[in-house]
């Protein structure tokens, strides 16, 4: 019957130390941690790790759910699983222990809680794109280029790190959106740092 910790950061500026020393002083014996999103439990190796490692009479040990899961379906994927090895889960700055009925209610509801803290970001990130697009100043993510304009030019006779330069936009775009036909001269292979 051990306690196993588990961290996590969304990016890889964010700093652990505050989870990791809160796991430490709840007494974890081990301590798994991991920068990647937590919209989602594809691709978290670590998270992985710890619920393949993870028995009968185990704790996994959080500071917060969110760390855990940030939408109800993966939280009670998560919980059912740690069910079904006789372990449980416990949060060190929320209520939630679901060795008890009370505990995994509020589970429930902290959880419920999360995923509409979730979807009511992702409702203001489209309304204000929406404004954006509306007002003429929406740009788009840097992978939004217009291909278009990437193949007039190219069809004007100019080389992909010309246009690349032109557009403020990387050589790669450029190949991506050329037609795989289209002959590349020696001229534009050379490495980006090199002026034309």
């Amino acid at each position: 019957m051990g306690k196993i910790g588990y961290a996590r950061v969304s990016t890889t500026d964010q700093d652990l130390s505050l989870q990791l020393a809160a796991l430490t002083a709840a007494g974890c014996g081990v301590i798994r941690s991991e920068k990647i999103t937590g919209s989602t439990v594809t691709g978290r190796a670590e998270l992985r790790t710890v619920l393949d490692f993870i028995g009968n009479g185990d704790t996994l040990v959080v500071t917060r759910i969110d760390r855990l899961a940030r939408s109800l379906g993966d939280l009670q994927d998560i919980v059912r699983e740690l069910k079904a090895k006789g372990a449980s889960l416990v949060a060190t700055e929320q209520p939630i222990d679901t060795g008890t009925a009370a505990g995994k209610a509020f589970l429930d509801m902290l959880g419920v809680f999360a995923e509409f803290e979730t979807n009511l970001r992702r409702e203001r990130q489209m309304e204000g794109i929406a404004k954006a697009k509306a007002a003429g100043v929406y740009k788009g993510g840097k992978t939004r280029i217009a291909a278009d304009e990437v193949r007039r030019l190219a069809g004007e006779g100019m080389g992909p790190s010309a246009i690349a330069r032109q557009l403020g936009i990387g050589r790669a775009s450029v190949y991506r959106l050329l037609s795989p036909g289209k002959a590349i001269s020696q001229d534009d292979r050379r490495p980006p740092d090199v002026p034309s």
